[in-house]
């Protein structure tokens, strides 16, 4: 990486709150960078407040007048005098009025320039794009769909199933599965509400529904001077509405001659774009087939980002604040990955009660240290879980020389991983480690739901209760607190062991 830096970097401020906004402050003081964080009423003593030089307060709990206020985040970097601004992810990471915003007031924005994100953001256009670039997109139609005969003529041509999708989409939202005729019409009309609701944007687009496929992502960072560097794919297949549970790198379905094809293409994506900063070319991968198509780009930090940090050696946050300060880098670099690496997204929600959110106070915690492991969160004993924000609370990635080992070292992570006083899914992390088809690498997007669907059903058999209940106990036994931990013990000794345990299991 060249060592020219024509506009340094001083102060910046995160646009952004918890693990996220703690990890960016960790790349800037690293740098010499002074930091500020931004929070909300409900976030006044959130730890990613006072993991920063300085904070400011935007406004109220609810992100519309917080977190999501274009003029309070500036406000908030010209009272500090920061002059770069990180969107993290989430909230505005993907705005390109406020990437706009930020550059009109004189600041630097770290990630993509608005044209890029815009370009990205709109999938009609992204596929387009990807085309000329010679990338596979998914067999679909080629502008949005704005009547009822335009749609029964695409859908007629495609082939059920179908996914309607909505064109100015991400994040997992604004797609729905068509299998019929008789659903076509409805479902598309209430796409279109919802993306109108969710994005300000009615398109709505069809895909072929491509089925068991993987959804595997490759890391690429441009400078915006013409090169692009490739740090490896990340298996993302285990998820549940869309929404990812699970990461790893490298892929266990990808091999070396398949990973240059996925370099390849998602190097040229990106240099058609002359890309700056860090993206996220996703596809889905049809395994039996040998074949992948373009799903979208992400124009920002993945959430999974530290695996590809764990196996590559390289700092992302730390290429973001270096390439937006001028820094280029060398052309094109075979970046060799070393072992694995598994993430898992621990949140305050139940996976075993149709993962309902849960909020309330932390209670007690215990924060497991290991070698080749770590927790990004934001979490401290008392700390308010709100339903104002998402409820990722932090995330445990592991590192191995072999994935068996890697699944094996995340099992234990998590299973002295203690979150008292709310339920989490740790119990759910702990038993996918314990899966033949995870430990087979033998799933794809549908799988983990199916899966869930199964011991849902199975639920109501004795024998299954009886084994699910032996389970719990043990763990519980295994796992409990401190006497001096704080402990609810109403409900019994059961209740008091599965509330000391933090992970929310209750005697059900």
């Amino acid at each position: 990486m060249s060592t020219d830096s024509p506009r340094p970097i001083k102060k910046v401020l995160v646009a952004n709150r918890g693990e996220i906004a703690i990890r960016v402050f960790q790349g800037c003081r690293e740098r010499g960078i002074e930091t500020v964080a931004v929070h909300s009423e409900a976030d006044r003593t959130a730890p990613h407040r006072f993991a920063a030089d300085e904070s400011f307060l935007l406004g109220p709990a609810a992100p519309t007048e917080s977190y999501l206020r274009v003029d309070r985040l500036l406000e908030a970097a010209k009272h500090t005098g920061a002059d770069a601004i990180h969107p993290g992810y989430g909230f505005l990471a993907e705005n390109a009025d406020f990437a706009r915003a930020v550059e009109a007031a004189g600041l630097t924005f770290i990630g993509p320039t608005p044209e890029q994100i815009e370009s990205m953001g709109d999938k009609v256009r992204a596929r387009e794009l990807m085309k000329a670039a010679s990338v596979p997109v998914i067999p679909g139609t080629e502008n949005p769909i704005d009547n009822e005969k335009d749609l029964k003529a695409a859908a007629a041509e495609i082939g059920y199933p179908l996914l309607l999708k909505a064109a100015g989409g991400g994040g997992g939202k604004g797609i729905r599965r068509v299998d019929s005729d008789k659903d076509l019409i409805p479902f598309w009309e209430r796409t279109r509400s919802e993306a109108k609701a969710s994005f300000g944007d009615d398109r709505v687009y069809i895909e072929r529904l491509v089925q068991n496929a993987k959804h595997i992502e490759a890391q690429v960072v441009g400078d915006g001077h013409g090169s692009v560097w490739f740090l490896g794919e990340r298996e993302c297949s285990l998820q549940r509405n869309h929404q990812k549970i699970l990461e790893e790198s490298p892929s266990p379905a990808i091999d070396e001659e398949m990973r240059k094809k996925f370099r390849a293409a998602a190097v040229s994506g990106a240099a058609a774009l002359n890309y700056r900063g860090a993206g996220t070319m996703e596809f889905l991968y049809e395994e039996d087939r040998g074949e992948f198509y373009f799903l979208e780009m992400n124009t920002r930090l993945q959430v999974e980002h530290p695996v590809t940090e764990m196996v590559t050696g390289i700092d992302l946050v730390g290429m973001q604040l270096d390439v937006a300060a001028g820094r280029k880098l060398d052309h094109d670099p075979d970046i060799p990955m070393r072992g694995w690496s598994l993430e898992f997204r621990v949140c305050a929600e139940d996976p075993y009660r149709d993962f309902i959110p849960s909020t309330g106070q932390i209670l007690g915690l215990r924060i497991p240290h290991a070698p080749f492991c770590r927790i990004d969160g934001a979490l401290r004993e008392g700390l308010e879980v709100t339903p104002f924000y998402d409820p990722m609370l932090a995330k445990a990635i592991v590192w191995a020389e072999s994935r068996d080992m890697a699944s094996q070292r995340l099992s234990s992570l998590l299973s002295r991983l203690r979150i008292g006083g709310i339920h989490t899914n740790v119990p759910l992390g702990i038993e996918l480690c314990d899966q033949d088809w995870f430990l087979n690498g033998d799933f794809d997007t549908t799988t983990l739901e199916t899966w869930l669907q199964k011991k849902r059903d199975e639920a109501t058999d004795p024998d299954a209760i009886q084994m699910v209940a032996a389970i719990i106990a043990r763990h519980a036994l295994a796992s409990s607190f401190s006497q001096s931990t704080p402990v609810d013990h109403s409900g019994g000794a059961w209740g008091a062991a599965a509330r000391r345990d933090g992970t929310g299991i209750t005697n059900r």
